[in-house]
């Protein structure tokens, strides 16, 4: 039997895989390289089209970094070419995005049970398939999942700028993480009182792209632009992307604001502006932006963008196997099922493929316990609720425990082995089947 999978990013590329690899002939439908939506630009399957971060990677300090441990339990591509990709980042797992993309690229095109065909799907299949189109998914196929799922919500998201380390003034900037964490994985770029201030005025005033149909409120809130963020108080970026907590140069001095960059690439030529998520003019980005005193001849390799990402309101149309409640054969994965995030939205593939498997071989679906990040997300897609928002990973999402600590470490410590506890279960129980 052959299953279709529609879409070739993270969460088609592990639904694809995952599928494949327990003998399921799959066919893999994806419009590049012919075409490109406006956010893509590369060739190769699974691009990243934001940050190259996966954000953290200690599982008993940040939910997302537990989600790439359980990932990694169920034998994710994401995982393994993130580990051969890798740059440093501190706790947080970035990878060179070109690499990262080749090696999902690789691992699809070379594997004998998948069939990639270069093809625009305007409309769901009826039968067996997974669709995973992302945030970005075509008009015409777009229109059809609005009339299968009886509307599309849709809110906007925006990517960072990248400068080349060669143009820092490196008299203006030092390495380290935070708390001293990391060795020498990020360059910051501190600001004095006055220089904050002048750049938040600027900031706020700088012309911005205008987008036709745009509205505040569907600006999610995980990747706010910073000029939006800048303008609700005067300290907002104090307290997120330029707070200058743990952060110390050589002498022990402290600052008033401070920027990180981050490395896009293993030779650290190019680094990110982290959180500095955009949609000013590509002009106003080099003109505010370069005021930073480390940046003030900064060399642009690629400006921010901003596009609108569009989700289905899953709880009205899908299972908690991500299966359509109209349609059983038919899934949906990925950031479209309204799980917010690169790892996320992989993790959402390879649940998917999961269910569809059992129900091939006629099993009942088994749904991972909600003390994992996993299952958390899953009852998040398939939860009643009057007003459905895409989620992050994060451990208010998971089942509280019976048991009460107040240290935070130590309560998310102990969340973390629970749910790696039961993942290991929920892996057993697919296994006994």
């Amino acid at each position: 039997m052959k299953v279709k999978v529609i879409g070739g990013g993270l969460a088609g590329a592990e639904a694809a895989i995952c599928l494949a690899e327990r003998g399921v002939k799959v066919e893999l439908y994806d419009i590049k390289p012919r075409t490109f939506t406006p956010a893509h630009s590369d060739e190769n399957f699974g691009e990243l089209v934001c940050s190259n971060s996966l954000k953290g990677n200690d599982p008993y300090t940040n939910a997302c970094g537990l989600l790439k441990e359980e990932m990694r339990r169920l034998d994710s591509v994401t995982m393994k070419a993130a580990e051969e990709t890798k740059v440093p980042a501190g706790g947080a797992l970035a990878v060179e995005r070109h690499a990262f993309s080749a090696y999902i690229t690789g691992a699809i095109k070379n594997h004998p049970n998948i069939t990639v065909i270069c093809e625009e799907i305007k409309k769901v299949p009826d039968d067996w398939c997974i669709v995973a189109t992302g945030p970005l998914t075509t008009d015409s196929l777009s229109e059809n999942i609005q009339s299968i799922c009886g509307g599309q919500l849709h809110f906007y998201d925006a990517s960072a700028p990248i400068v080349s380390k060669d143009s820092l003034n490196f008299d203006k900037c030092f390495y380290g993480d935070r708390y001293g964490k990391g060795g020498d994985d990020y360059i910051n770029c501190p600001l004095s009182k006055e220089e904050y201030e002048s750049f938040v005025d600027a900031l706020i005033c700088a012309d911005k792209v205008i987008l036709h149909d745009f509205e505040k409120r569907e600006i999610f809130e995980g990747c706010m632009p910073v000029e939006v963020l800048a303008s609700r108080g005067r300290d907002s970026l104090r307290f997120a992307m330029l707070k200058p907590v743990g952060l110390t140069d050589a002498d022990g001095k402290k600052y008033y604001a401070v920027l990180q960059l981050r490395k896009e690439n293993v030779e650290g030529s190019a680094y990110n502006l982290v959180g500095f998520q955009t949609n000013l003019k590509f002009g106003e980005q080099k003109r505010v932006f370069s005021m930073i005193p480390a940046l003030a001849n900064a060399e642009f390799l690629r400006y921010g963008v901003m596009h609108r990402n569009t989700y289905i309101n899953s709880p009205d149309c899908l299972n908690a196997d991500f299966s359509l409640k109209s349609n059983p054969k038919v899934f949906f994965a990925g950031q479209i099922t309204g799980v917010e995030g690169y790892v996320e939205s992989a993790a959402s593939g390879i649940l998917a493929a999961l269910h569809m498997y059992r129900k091939l071989k006629g099993l009942q679906p088994i749904i991972p316990d909600n003390t994992t990040v996993c299952g958390a997300l899953s009852a998040h897609i398939s939860a009643a609720t009057d007003n459905f928002q895409p989620m992050n990973a994060n451990f208010g999402i998971l089942r509280s425990s019976d048991i009460k600590i107040r240290d935070k470490k130590q309560r998310y410590a102990y969340l973390a082995e629970r749910a790696l506890q039961n993942i290991e279960k929920f892996k057993q129980e697919l296994q006994n089947d």
